[in-house]
């Protein structure tokens, strides 16, 4: 009886093991590559994304176009996605607020996984383009633009797009 436990346990911690292998994926950005938990990212966002949306009153207003991040130049992932992140962390959580405690411990869990992908990033070492800065640069602008708490909730309901290009970038080993 005490054997087939054990050996149940074991079975058990090994099939929890395996399910974190598959929910991290590797992102090759350029010649570096990175761990990404996205599945772990994807949660937490869709547990804020509906108040997020319900509560941006900017409707007409883009910040973050799919184009601009499908346009993005090769061998200018990594600088791209460092400095989306950097964006997101600086400006957009810093500056989200939600009556929600749950959406609030949500943002914030995105918040420091962000900051840890893109602390290893930073390891990478990437070169950025003017193109690239300018890109990035475009989505600060038209953040400012907006007051500063319907900028960030505006941005925290466009996450899907950034979440969606990272998932991208994990199945692409040419990224």
């Amino acid at each position: 009886m005490k054997l087939l436990l054990s050996r149940s346990l074991c079975l058990l911690l090994l099939l929890l093991c395996l399910n974190k292998l598959v929910e991290s994926r590797a992102l090759h950005l350029n010649s570096c590559s990175v761990t990404v938990h996205t599945h772990e990212l994807r949660k937490y966002y869709s547990d804020i994304r509906s108040n997020a949306i319900a509560a941006d009153r900017e409707i007409g207003v883009k910040l973050l176009d799919k184009s601009s991040i499908k346009d993005v130049q090769d061998g200018q992932t990594c600088c791209f996605l460092y400095l989306v992140l950097r964006f997101y962390v600086e400006r957009v959580f810093r500056n989200y607020a939600s009556s929600e405690p749950q959406d609030q411990r949500c943002s914030s869990a995105l918040a420091n996984a962000f900051v840890s992908i893109r602390r290893d990033i930073h390891n990478c070492h990437c070169q950025c383009t003017e193109e690239t800065r300018r890109t990035v640069d475009s989505l600060h602008a038209r953040f400012i633009q907006l007051e500063i708490s319907q900028a960030a909730q505006k941005a925290v309901g466009e996450l899907d797009t950034v979440l969606e290009w990272l998932e991208g970038l994990g199945q692409n080993p040419l990224a």
